[in-house]
């Protein structure tokens, strides 16, 4: 009876519970709970959505399910945090994954349930703050927003933190009404094939940051994670800030934003955009072959104009050529006429 004693002692002794709360790790990433979350609620981004979104704001799920059912539409988050392979000894970097999830894909060829998500990677400044949870030592490097993923419409991007101004917080995203695809800038939300128009929008009132955990140890009764009702798990389970993504961003201007998967856009590898004012994107072109320039007003511009001066060349070739036309048909009607007299009179005798 005193061995069993001691052996309960001593498994009580190292328990969980004498481990520090900020030590926890619930997913097993590395990562202890404290300081995923700290970096969720410091870089969860400001989602500029639709004021009548035919699907309300996004939804809170009911947790400890095996199946995603909505609980309430109140516009929570769920987050991911996980170590990213661009680490550093000197400079640990982690990857945060930031989904809305909404009750129905509302747009053309909508759905029930929608998997949308923006993602950062953030590095510590160096190994100490990192080891120490000191997320004031954390700065954001790339931000990459979802739009129409895995699809022929594909148009998600890329960018420097620094180009959208969020360094230290999240970035501003605006969200499609009805397909909710996810824009680094308000003059991207026309790119999705011609079906998002930001229209009416306004910032997000985000009640809270979930944090999901890993696929394999799920926090916060997100067992819904797995269900093959939504493709959750498949957007987990990958990095959006591959190394030769990076590495083709970071050989462009600092005021450019990239589309992701180059190769769903023919001759538009490259989206210049700065996210400070009209005229600077307009400046931001260089001499990449397949560079696409969003300044909109301008290129909008450029093409009336265009169409103009093209309607009123058309209006005036149409113009020549019908009069043309209809003098050569008088002259040959006059040169037929007798021909066809003679013929009739022929025919009568």
């Amino acid at each position: 009876m005193r061995v069993i004693w001691a052996l309960v002692f001593v498994l009580c002794a190292i328990s969980p519970a004498s481990v520090s709360a900020q030590d926890v790790d619930s997913d097993h990433d590395g990562l202890s709970d404290h300081s995923e979350q700290a970096l969720l609620d410091q870089f969860v981004p400001t989602l500029i959505v639709a004021r009548r979104d035919c699907s309300n704001v996004p939804a809170e799920f009911f947790p400890d399910t095996p199946a995603p059912l909505v609980l309430e539409e109140n516009g929570t988050i769920y987050g991911q945090a996980f170590p990213s392979k661009l680490s550093t000894p000197e400079h640990p970097a982690v990857e945060l994954h930031f989904y809305h999830l909404w009750r129905t894909d509302c747009g053309l060829h909508g759905h029930h349930l929608d998997t949308e998500h923006v993602a950062v990677l953030v590095r510590a400044s160096n190994s100490d703050a990192a080891k120490r949870g000191d997320t004031t030592k954390w700065h954001a490097e790339f931000w990459y927003a979802a739009a129409h993923e895995n699809t022929l419409c594909d148009v998600s991007q890329i960018a420097r933190a620094s180009t959208l101004h969020a360094v230290d917080q999240g970035a501003k995203i605006w969200v499609s009404p009805g397909k909710h695809a996810s824009y680094l800038n308000e003059t991207l939300c026309d790119r999705g094939c011609g079906a998002d128009k930001c229209i009416d929008m306004t910032a997000l009132k985000i009640r809270q940051v979930v944090n999901l955990g890993e696929i394999n140890h799920p926090m916060n009764g997100s067992s819904f994670i797995t269900s093959g009702q939504w493709p959750l798990a498949a957007k987990m389970s990958i990095t959006n800030f591959p190394p030769q993504t990076i590495a083709r961003l970071e050989a462009l201007p600092d005021s450019d934003i990239v589309w992701f998967n180059p190769g769903h856009h023919p001759a538009q590898q490259v989206i210049a955009v700065s996210s400070t004012t009209e005229q600077s994107l307009a400046a931001s072109r260089h001499n990449t072959n397949s560079a696409l320039s969003t300044a909109s007003d301008n290129a909008d511009v450029a093409m009336s104009l265009a169409g103009s001066s093209l309607g009123n060349a058309l209006g005036n070739s149409y113009n020549n050529i019908k009069h043309a036309i209809s003098s050569s048909a008088k002259h040959v009607g006059k040169a037929l006429y007798p021909i066809q007299k003679s013929e009739d009179h022929d025919t009568s005798q």
